[in-house]
């Protein structure tokens, strides 16, 4: 019969929840590679259709990486044969990696070829390993497999076809993977799977998610680090790096200091953790990862021209990355942890999207430190308004921030 004989699921954590092991951080690497990649592409290709083509990239990008975190929720990385799956996950994610500055040109089927190996791969994987002793994710993982070959079709007809009709096939792959989630991957004849059976590991999925956007963070900071080396020190440049820097910060301390271990705290109490993990770490984290993409990328047109006026192109990337990276925190934290979306988050974008106008008098330096500004209050704001209630028992996650 097609299944593994031993067990290679997780067991039960002596500690309470299962701890990111080495073999995963290991295989979060080619992801480092491959924001770089998003980054650099879309500062090359500062366009509305350059702009389109790397969101569909980066949402490809993040999904087989979501979907690998959810298999090693399960799987156990220390066993040999999960571990030779995720180092072969890894060469696979170097080509499409590769792949992402060329995949709408000449490596359009190399991308494409890689995508599809991971995601139709990896569930054949999980198939044979909860075969005979995971039942109900048997099953699960059968209905994502034929989602995964049904995307598979319109993955590798884009790469075939050219220009626009490849971004409209491989948006149609996009959505049918992303709409599998939340149908509950119904498929006709053998229904839909259960999301009470999604018995994730809550403090896993959000510690592997929390990395994630380390992962973001540290090359926003590789890529502000790389570019004022190379340049020559000046007030304006010294200014614009101070920027960048302070607002890696303020990013980092609007997600961690708060918001992830309150988000933490409930899935692992969850009743439902599958049914929270889907839409708090599944979903809602593509807005955050996002903005912190788009940020680097401001960053580093700041800190190529300081000086002089500020571009309708430079400002969208200033003003929209902060925003996009509030809004998806405001999403996160009001699914995950809060019967209020915070306050402080809402003035947050409220002020950034009043601060726009502002670039057409503004030098670039002056309108991203403006924005860094914005991501300061808002962190102090939020760390100011959850400081008295940390004395006492959390009764309630109702407090808006």
């Amino acid at each position: 019969m097609f299944g593994a004989r031993q067990s290679f699921l997780r067991k039960k954590s002596a500690e309470g929840h299962h701890r990111v092991t080495f073999v995963e951080l290991f295989f979060d690497l080619v992801f480092v590679f491959a924001i770089t990649q998003l980054s650099h592409g879309l500062l090359a290709h500062l366009t509305p259709l350059g702009t389109l083509e790397t969101l569909l990239l980066f949402m490809a990008v993040w999904w087989v990486w979501i979907y690998t975190s959810w298999a090693t929720n399960w799987l156990d990385p220390e066993r040999m044969p999960v571990r030779l799956m995720l180092f072969a996950l890894m060469f696979a994610g170097l080509v499409l990696s590769t792949s992402i500055p060329k995949a709408f040109e000449s490596r359009g089927l190399a991308f494409a070829l890689a995508y599809v190996a991971m995601q139709v791969g990896r569930s054949l994987f999980t198939i044979w390993c909860t075969r005979i002793h995971a039942v109900r994710n048997y099953f699960t993982f059968q209905l994502i497999t034929l989602w995964m070959m049904l995307s598979a079709v319109f993955w590798i007809a884009g790469a075939f076809a050219e220009g626009p009709m490849r971004l409209g096939l491989w948006a149609v792959a996009l959505a049918v993977e992303y709409a599998g989630p939340a149908l509950a991957y119904w498929t006709p004849g053998l229904g839909r799977a259960s999301v009470s059976d999604w018995d994730v590991e809550g403090s896993h999925m959000a510690e592997r998610c929390g990395l994630f956007i380390i992962i973001a963070l540290g090359e926003s900071i590789l890529v502000t680090g790389a570019k004022f080396s190379e340049m020559e020190w000046t007030a304006a440049t010294i200014g614009a790096f101070t920027s960048a820097f302070v607002g890696s910060v303020a990013m980092w301390w609007i997600y961690f200091n708060i918001g992830a271990q309150r988000a933490s705290t409930k899935i692992s109490h969850a009743s439902d953790p599958g049914r929270l993990a889907r839409l708090s770490y599944t979903y809602l984290h593509l807005p955050i990862v996002a903005g912190i993409i788009i940020t680097a990328v401001a960053d580093e047109l700041v800190l190529a021209h300081p000086g002089g006026s500020t571009s309708a192109g430079s400002m969208a990337v200033i003003i929209g990355g902060p925003t996009m990276y509030l809004f998806g925190n405001m999403l996160f934290k009001r699914s995950a942890s809060s019967l209020y979306y915070p306050l402080s988050h809402i003035v947050g974008i409220a002020l950034l999207t009043v601060f726009a106008p502002a670039y057409q008098v503004l030098t670039p330096l002056a309108f991203s430190t403006g924005t860094t500004l914005i991501l300061i209050v808002v962190a102090i704001w939020e760390t100011q308004s959850f400081a008295a209630p940390r004395t006492k028992p959390l009764k309630s996650t109702a407090t808006p921030s």
